[in-house]
């Protein structure tokens, strides 16, 4: 017995939940203006934000605009959406399912997310291959991922098993969220 413990252990990772994320900030440990993200567990340091970065964004909440207006969705812009209890990212922008509490009681979860979009330049292979299979194990029904660079979107729909069963890449044409129906986008509009 005395052996096994003597045995030298490998290293092991130490994941944060949720709550110990938000007690480090109230420690200072993450202060303002850093924005982090928490990730499977992992803090990650969010790229400060380019032009045009927020043109794009500020694009999409013009898109959104009168739905908001006529009251069926929220849009939240680089706020948390709590995934689990591993994972709050803040995605670039979300579209919400309404409440008449505009969600203060608590962050949105993936249940509330009618539209998660990413608008990526140097983030592009993280949101692909970390943050997109979080996404679609966590139950996000649609992703898009904006590709600054390649001047595309990418839709990503219908989780299943941590992937999305449907991944398309648009550089034109018109783009419809699955459920918000009364809102259509020109892809290469996104990009004037």
């Amino acid at each position: 017995m005395a052996a096994a413990l003597e045995r030298p252990q490998a290293p092991a990772r130490h994941r944060l939940d949720v709550d110990a994320y938000y007690r480090m900030a109230e420690a200072g440990i993450l202060s303002q203006p850093e924005r982090v993200e928490l990730i499977d567990g992992d803090i990650f340091d969010m790229n400060p934000i380019g032009s045009p970065h927020a043109a794009v964004t500020r694009r999409l909440e013009q898109r959104f605009a009168r739905a908001v207006a006529d009251g069926l969705v929220l849009v939240s812009v680089q706020n948390p959406l709590r995934l689990d209890s591993h994972n709050e990212p803040q995605p670039d922008f979300v579209v919400l399912a309404p409440r008449p509490d505009a969600y203060a009681a608590s962050h949105p979860g993936a249940d509330d997310a009618l539209l998660v979009v990413e608008v990526s330049d140097s983030s592009l292979d993280y949101d692909r291959k970390t943050k997109l299979p979080i996404y679609a194990r966590c139950g996000v029904l649609e992703v898009w991922i904006v590709d600054l660079s390649g001047r595309a979107v990418e839709l990503h729909r219908d989780p299943i098993e941590g992937r999305y069963a449907s991944s398309s890449r648009m550089t034109k044409g018109a783009l419809t969220p699955a459920r918000v129906p009364g809102v259509t986008i020109d892809v290469a509009s996104l990009f004037a």
